[in-house]
Parts: structure tokens; C-alpha cells; sequence
């Protein structure tokens, strides 16, 4: 006689009700994507995949950028005709630079009809306009706004020079601010530095938020500038100032203008090698048929 079902040799266990049996797992979890099952760990490992490729084309994109912008210095501009063995070797990077015409070459400088432009500008630290913590520190603080630390959190392109300048500026001045330039103070010790603005913001250029940082707008003016390399160093400027006046004395066109102080232009990163930087010192002049 056969078993009954309810007195089977291996009975099944009892359960409570609700609770699912101690040997039942849980379903493969599974994607279902445009009618293709793909398991979890699959759908995983496809978008780590993705990001990984994601992060590969923006590091691309971003050495392209690095390289571009490597190359404005590697592969400096012909912008200035050179005048000398001296003036052949220098280099100037491939960045805004401030507009200029040449009126009136000589052997030892040449007269340029600049025009006008903005400037972002601060009160440099110390007694030199050239001593390495200084011009460092000033640099940092006008780099910092020309890079984002701004009202409008705008990051501006790079421009060259950077001025150094002595005696105050005769720019209107304005909440704005950039090449560098560098200037001393009328009856102080003090230098300024100043950036010279990228030409497309014109005056609509957005506020600084360091208030030690200053815009001014440059008027057109007519300068004296004389070129040289190497490092700039106070005393060389002293005496490179006094060559160039000694110069204009013998032109008979233009003459130094009363209240002219001098000004140092630097258009080189600090890794450029001395004997290929290019540094100008400019005095402005009027010409001689004004000043009778």
C-alpha cells in the first residue's frame, strides 16, 4: 500500500506563515536597457568605464589647453624689429600686449605713440620695486583678481608686460583692474605694480575684491623706451634711466616732459633664461614744437 502524502518519510519543514524558506536567495538584480537584460554588477563595471573614458577626453582637452598655452611662451611673437645683436636674442611671450605705433627709431631708443589702456594696480610692500618678495607678493595679489578674484568671478587671459613704475599715475582711477606694471610713489618709498587689461573689457571690467587692488585707465601718451635684457635691479634702472635722458637731450624733436618719471616694462615669466628677457624703461616726452 502506498504512503499517504501526509505521512511522507521526508516531510517538509514547517514555516512560519510570511516568512520565505531558509534556502531561497534573493533574484539576480538585473538591468533592463533598450530590451537587453544586463546583470548589476555589469551595469557597474559599463559605467565606471564610462566615467573612466569621460576623465581621459577632459584630461585630453585640458593638456590640449595647457599645451596651447605653453606654447604662447615657448614660441615667443616677432612683434618688435630688433635694433641690436642684444635686442635679437630676446623673447616676448605671445599675449595681449599694449598697443603701440613707432614713430622715431634711434641707436639707443626708439619714440612710441602708446594707446590708451586699463591697468589693474597695487601698492607694492618694501622699498624696491624689485626685490624677488615683493614683486612676488604684488604679483600674486593682481594675478589673484586677473584669475577669478572678482565681483563677476571672471578668470581674464594673461597679458605682458608688467610695469614698474616710479611716481603716481595720471590715469583716471576706477573699481577695475591688469600687463603688471610697477611705479613709485611721488614723495614715498613706495612702488606700485600693474597688470595691463585685456582690451575687450574696455571699462567694463569687473570689480576687484581685494580693496589694495585699483583700476585705472592709462590715457594715450607719446614715450621714450630704450631695451635691454637680463635681471632688473634698482641700480641698473638708476643708470639706464640716466642714459635715456642723456639720449633726449640730443633729440630734436622730442623732449622728456616735465613730470615724466620712469617706467619698467617686464614681458618674461620668471623661468625665462636673463640673456633672453626683454625689460624696456620709458620716460614720457612731448614733442619740441609743443613745449615752445
Amino acid at each position: 500500500m502506498a504512503p499517504s502524502p501526509l505521512c511522507s518519510a521526508s516531510p517538509r519543514p514547517l514555516r512560519a506563515p510570511g516568512k520565505p524558506p531558509r534556502d531561497v536567495r534573493p533574484p539576480r538584480a538585473v538591468v533592463v536597457a533598450a530590451g537587453t537584460r544586463v546583470s548589476g554588477a555589469e551595469a557597474r563595471a559599463s559605467l565606471v568605464l564610462a566615467l573612466a573614458s569621460h576623465a581621459l577626453s577632459a584630461s585630453q582637452r585640458r593638456l590640449a589647453e595647457l599645451a596651447d598655452e605653453a606654447a604662447k611662451y615657448a614660441f615667443p611673437s616677432g612683434r618688435f624689429e630688433p635694433r641690436t645683436l642684444e635686442e635679437a636674442l630676446m623673447s616676448v611671450p605671445d599675449l595681449e600686449t599694449v598697443p603701440f605705433r613707432v614713430l622715431k627709431r634711434e641707436a639707443e631708443y626708439e619714440i612710441r605713440e602708446v594707446e590708451s589702456y586699463f591697468v589693474a594696480e597695487t601698492t607694492m610692500p618694501g622699498r624696491s620695486g624689485f626685490d624677488f618678495n615683493g614683486s612676488s607678493q604684488s604679483f600674486n595679489v593682481l594675478a589673484s583678481y586677473l584669475f577669478g578674484k572678482n565681483t563677476a568671478s571672471e578668470q581674464m587671459e594673461m597679458t605682458t608686460p608688467v610695469f614698474t613704475r616710479k611716481g603716481e599715475s595720471n590715469g583716471q582711477s576706477m573699481d577695475m583692474t591688469t600687463p603688471v606694471i610697477t611705479k613709485k610713489s611721488a614723495g614715498t618709498n613706495k612702488w606700485k605694480m600693474s597688470f595691463v587689461m585685456p582690451a575687450k573689457y574696455g571699462s567694463n571690467l569687473p570689480r576687484p575684491k581685494d580693496p589694495s587692488v585699483t583700476i585705472k585707465e592709462v590715457p594715450s601718451k607719446i614715450v621714450a623706451v630704450a631695451a635691454f635684457s637680463g635681471l632688473v635691479t634698482d641700480d641698473d634702472i638708476n643708470q639706464r634711466e640716466s642714459k635715456l635722458r642723456e639720449s633726449l637731450r640730443k633729440d630734436a624733436t622730442f623732449r622728456v616732459k616735465d613730470d615724466s618719471v620712469v617706467e619698467v616694462a617686464q614681458y618674461n615669466p620668471p623661468f625665462t633664461l636673463p640673456f633672453t628677457r626683454r625689460n624696456e624703461i620709458a620716460l614720457e616726452v612731448e614733442r619740441n614744437d609743443i613745449a615752445l
